[in-house]
């Protein structure tokens, strides 16, 4: 596994070591050990999450108020357009986003820390999602800032107005919304 640095350095890129042949290929998505000798975090996942989405659907930004969710998350098929926000006022990068590419093709991972707001755009014709968070779902913590908030101005690479579920076409201008310390 190689952790690769972003311009958040609190969110991380990790690329397996794939081992692969004529018959498939064969890779360690997460290994505790690995994980904490290369980045030094101590981390414990509680819920393992699964989603499934169509072509232009746009999830996010999402995040929990309280019992902040750390988030290490993959695509299994498709590709999505994934980014992470980091809403912690007291940070030296509080307000900037990080977007990439994650694959089935790259296998690549995210790290989204807690404090960070979260969403992803499916770029392919479906992607299946998958992601292990450190603290469970807490309805009443959850938090949502819209998507195309000027304030964050992310280059989602668009080609046609996003599909959004009810909750995230209610989500929070930044400058309104609930953010850390």
């Amino acid at each position: 596994m190689t952790i690769i640095p972003t311009s958040i350095p609190d969110v991380l890129i990790m690329e397996p070591k794939v081992f692969g042949d004529e018959r498939g290929f064969f890779f360690e998505s997460f290994n505790e050990r690995i994980w904490r000798e290369l980045t030094g975090l101590d981390l414990r996942f509680v819920q393992h999450n699964h989603s499934r989405s169509a072509a232009g659907v746009l999830r996010g930004l999402h995040y929990q108020i309280k019992n902040p969710q750390g988030k290490l998350v993959r695509v299994i098929a498709g590709e999505v357009f994934d980014v992470a926000v980091d809403i912690r006022r007291s940070s030296p990068t509080f307000g900037r986003w990080f977007g990439t590419i994650l694959s089935a093709e790259n296998k690549k991972q995210m790290w989204v820390p807690p404090g960070f707001a979260h969403g992803f755009l499916v770029t392919s014709e479906t992607a299946e999602f998958l992601y292990l968070t450190t603290d469970f779902w807490s309805p009443e913590h959850e938090r949502c800032i819209i998507w195309n908030d000027p304030a964050l101005a992310i280059q989602w690479p668009l080609t046609n107005e996003p599909s959004l579920s009810a909750k995230d076409c209610r989500g929070a201008a930044f400058e309104d919304a609930d953010l850390f310390p």
